[in-house]
């Protein structure tokens, strides 16, 4: 499994994000600078994390963003989701089966075993864990 830059920089600002001892709205702009990413890229980013309520948006003067929800309630395994990431270690499908159609391989229970195994050890881990 190879996540993205998406899905590891949107995990890496959200840690970021929880971790500001401000308690203070944080400008995309501090989180770029801190964490040595593209502004453009990191505004990307915190649309898919707005609309999925993962953090929301301060606005005026002092703006910026803060956790949607609490930091025991958000996962690694949410924000991955949220960027449209997906853990896949098969190139099987339901409908297609692996290399023949309808059929699953013989490696098929082995990789959507560690599929899940990924899932449960990223849905283990909080913000507040980290």
């Amino acid at each position: 499994m190879i996540l993205t830059t998406k899905a590891r920089y949107a995990v890496m600002a959200v840690i970021d994000l929880a971790q500001d001892a401000s308690d203070q709205p944080v400008s995309l702009q501090t989180i770029a600078k801190r964490q040595k990413i593209s502004l453009s890229y990191l505004e990307q980013i915190f649309a898919c994390l707005r609309k999925s309520g993962l953090v929301a948006a301060v606005k005026g003067p002092g703006g910026g963003y803060v956790l949607g929800k609490n930091p025991e309630q958000i996962t690694i395994a949410d924000i991955i989701k949220t960027m449209g990431e997906h853990v896949k270690m098969t190139r099987c499908s339901s409908k297609n089966g692996c290399v023949t159609p309808g059929v699953k391989c013989k490696t098929h229970h082995l990789w959507r075993g560690l599929e899940n195994k990924i899932y449960e050890y990223l849905n283990s881990i909080s913000l507040k864990d980290l």
